[in-house]
């Protein structure tokens, strides 16, 4: 079974393509994604209006290198109707043209799925793949899967590490924590999940950029205050800015908060005079540190209460190599047996792959492209 999958739900364009057998084992024909970074770097963050616009340039270009990379690209004309194509692009005229000339010049690939995120994500993203996403299931005749962005980071794990999900590797607990999100997920098995805990405010990406935009370093802030964390070592002056707080870490609940963590970031940088690289180097491990203790005091419990056999990271921050060690260290230390699971970095972040896996799990839940929306603030449990 080939499954075709777009992920448009922020600032990545991702296009993947996979091979599945009966049994759940994947092939890897093609994987790529045009990252946005460079564009939203000078803004501090992504704009969705800009993000989108890039969508729309950069679909059709990446769907070909996709099909060419998987060799499943084949020149020919597909036939359509445009009174058809038209009105799926209706706010999206540039987009339609380029699909439309995409049509012309490639014949229908041996495609047996279209997998999409439909969401959570950036509303006008999120349309932009599920608008490209409508115009091909028509054009090909290909039924569509819908796909929850989030489930996508949880089952991303299964080509990274299939065998300990496939033996008994439930219950887990997911951890997501993105830019955009900051969740305690139970998984009980693929599709049946429950929210234990999520961010009231900032996600702890978010709280990154932010903290990193304070000290006046590039965006994205997380890898940033990453590099400068790993050599900050221990400097006498590492708490003249005095400790920061872990918000909430000793609440009972699973919630997290990280916008009071920014603040006092803020206040901190106010009252110190010389910003040197020294400086900037400890308040970057404190900032990296305050996030990963609550984040792993709160996940940790939940792997307790919920007597979980496996403990999943997902979501960009979960690339960050000092919290998965620590992660695994106190996995090693308090909780020996439990199978911690994290993506490579180059699968952490938002990409087609995610979804294409996630599509094989619900490839029975197909729809008509007629019946395809995005929903911005789409939930993986009720």
């Amino acid at each position: 079974m080939r499954i075709l999958a777009i992920e448009t739900s922020c600032d990545d364009t991702g296009i993947a393509i996979i091979d599945a057998d009966k049994h759940g084992r994947f092939k890897v024909l093609a994987n790529i994604v045009s990252s946005q970074i460079k564009i939203h770097k000078k803004y501090g963050g992504v704009f969705p209006a800009m993000a989108k616009r890039e969508h729309q340039r950069n679909l059709v270009p990446v769907l070909v290198k996709a099909l060419k990379t998987s060799g499943l690209l084949k020149t020919g004309d597909t036939k359509i109707n445009n009174k058809i194509l038209e009105p799926i692009f209706s706010h999206e005229p540039e987009l339609f043209k380029k699909t439309v000339l995409f049509f012309k010049k490639y014949a229908k690939p041996k495609i047996d799925l279209i997998s999409v995120t439909n969401g959570p994500g950036l509303e006008p993203c999120l349309w932009t793949g599920v608008n490209f996403t409508k115009a091909l299931s028509y054009a090909w005749n290909i039924p569509i899967i819908p796909v929850n962005h989030i489930e996508g980071h949880i089952l991303v794990n299964y080509l990274a590490k299939p065998k300990p999900l496939a033996k008994a590797g439930f219950p887990a607990i997911a951890l997501i924590v993105s830019g955009g999100h900051t969740q305690i997920i139970l998984v009980k098995k693929p599709g049946n999940y429950k929210i234990l805990g999520e961010t009231r405010d900032d996600a702890a990406g978010e709280c990154f950029d932010k903290c990193a935009k304070i000290l006046g370093l590039p965006y994205p802030g997380g890898p940033e205050i990453a590099k400068l964390a790993k050599k900050a070592g221990m400097f006498p002056e590492s708490r003249a800015f005095g400790k920061l707080p872990r918000p909430m870490i000793k609440t009972e609940d699973y919630d997290f908060s990280f916008s009071g963590l920014k603040t006092a970031v803020l206040y901190a940088d106010q009252k110190v005079k010389t910003k040197n690289l020294k400086y900037k180097q400890t308040m970057s491990a404190e900032v990296q540190q305050a996030i990963i203790d609550v984040l792993i005091k709160k996940t940790i419990k939940a792997v307790k209460n919920y007597k979980a056999k496996t403990l999943i990271l997902g979501g960009g921050v979960s690339a960050n190599e000092e919290l998965k060690k620590q992660f695994q260290q106190t996995i090693s230390q308090h909780l020996n047996g439990v199978e911690v699971l994290t993506p490579p970095a180059n699968l952490s972040t938002d990409n087609g792959l995610m979804i294409a896996i996630t599509a094989y799990f619900h490839k029975n839940k197909t729809i008509s492209w007629q019946k395809l929306k995005a929903q911005a603030n789409l939930r993986i449990s009720k």
